[in-house]
């Protein structure tokens, strides 16, 4: 079906709306911008944001979400509020500068989505859907440690209501991976697109020299014995338990072994340890003697290029997850021609088929994540040919600029000419 085309009498106006502005839409918000004909806002919670085209708003925080009420409710109680008072400022720009969007591009995953329609009705919606929870078949009751209360499935079962209440009014969606799409409920899925926001190759791309430094002033080259380790915070949602014992079977037959890991103490998903006031320092006590601390290098968070001079010098890159979102930076490794061992769960096994582009081994067992990747770390030469294609396959499938932001473009202006867009 050919795109209907725009009139000429004016341009296609386009709001992008985002908790934490860009996000998502960081290559995205900007392209638009810089086509001819296009104005482009964007909002967010936080002052700060800047990019050539974009007329950027914060809306500020709004009030919390109230102790009174129910705990399966206090999420939902936190969108509305953020909902609503997002909703008050648009209301206000419209009123004050006649401000009035073709199309909004949107997260709604903290209530931004819930009222625009009130705001503007005659707007297209895309918005971003990034995860549906459910009781089965992904992260809750991954851990077979934990058992799935009724309690538990309730809770997760009330948690979509913010996104149930926002497919409302949403004309058309779009997911970053096929498995995140799955997730949604097959009457959501026909009114979704699956396109990833895409990966920059040029600058996450293999260079020689590439040195990584630690805090403590360390430096590693390639060819070095040291092997990475990455996730926003260091817990369990993310294997980091995982990846500790098997650290610990690699360090005894490795005396050379170093291993640099990267992320925070807080938690992004699942619960806060009990008896300990992070994750890190609850498995380190429970593994004291049984790891040489001196070889492992915890960086805490590090700025985004020395992340890939890390991917460039490291023999072997451990990616962990339940089944869950993935990470960016599992992409952005093998675009930059790490070999990586990923956990054999289903968003992985999306972007790596095991022995092609990179290898598998099972979340929960630390003996087989070690063996596959000493195999890697005590002969990376034979693992050559697996780097070189984990690259080609990124650029073939992931790549912003020949990929994923083309797609995303029409994706937009299709939505904001009214037609139906191919949900592929």
């Amino acid at each position: 079906m050919p795109m209907p085309a725009f009139s000429p009498r004016r341009p296609l106006r386009a709001l992008f709306i985002h908790q934490n502005f860009p996000g998502q839409y960081a290559h995205l918000a900007p392209a638009l911008a810089a086509r001819k004909g296009v104005q482009v806002w964007g909002i967010g919670e936080k002052e700060g944001y800047s990019a050539p085209g974009v007329r950027y708003i914060a809306y500020g925080a709004p009030k919390a979400a109230g102790e009174a009420t129910h705990r399966y409710l206090r999420p939902f109680e936190a969108a509305t509020r953020r909902g609503q008072h997002l909703a008050n400022r648009l209301v206000q720009l419209r009123d004050k500068e006649s401000f009035s969007p073709d199309v909004i591009v949107c997260h709604p995953g903290w209530g931004e989505g819930l009222f625009v329609k009130d705001v503007f009705p005659k707007a297209r919606t895309l918005f971003y859907w990034e995860f549906y929870y459910n009781s089965h078949g992904q992260d809750l009751g991954f851990d077979p440690a934990q058992q799935v209360s009724l309690d538990d499935a309730a809770r997760v079962r009330v948690l979509n209501a913010t996104q149930l209440v926002s497919l409302q009014a949403a004309d058309w969606g779009v997911s970053p991976t096929r498995w995140q799409w799955s997730r949604y409920p097959e009457w959501a899925r026909r009114r979704m697109t699956c396109v990833h926001e895409g990966i920059d190759t040029a600058r996450c791309a293999p260079r020689d020299g590439a040195v990584f430094r630690t805090p403590e002033g360390r430096e590693f080259r390639r060819g070095d014995p040291v092997i990475s380790y990455v996730a926003r915070n260091l817990e369990p949602y993310r294997g980091f338990p995982s990846f500790l014992r098997a650290l610990a079977i690699m360090q005894s037959e490795r005396p050379d072994l170093h291993a640099v890991v990267v992320g925070g103490n807080e938690v992004s998903y699942g619960r806060r340890p009990e008896g300990a006031p992070d994750w890190k320092t609850k498995l380190l006590a429970e593994m004291e003697g049984h790891l040489d601390l001196s070889r492992i290098h915890f960086t805490g968070r590090v700025p985004h290029d020395a992340l890939h001079d890390l991917f460039r010098v490291t023999r072997a890159h451990i990616y962990l997850t339940y089944p869950f979102v993935l990470s960016w930076s599992l992409l952005e490794s093998l675009s930059c021609g790490a070999v990586v061992v990923g956990s054999d769960t289903p968003p992985v096994a999306e972007a790596i088929t095991h022995g092609v582009n990179g290898l598998l081994a099972s979340f929960f067992d630390p003996v087989q994540i070690a063996a596959t990747t000493l195999a890697v770390v005590n002969d990376p030469a034979a693992y050559a040919g697996i780097a070189a294609a984990a690259r080609a396959g990124i650029i073939r499938s992931y790549d912003l600029e020949s990929v994923c932001l083309p797609r995303q473009l029409e994706l937009v202006e299709r939505v904001a000419a009214g037609a139906t867009p191919d949900r592929e």
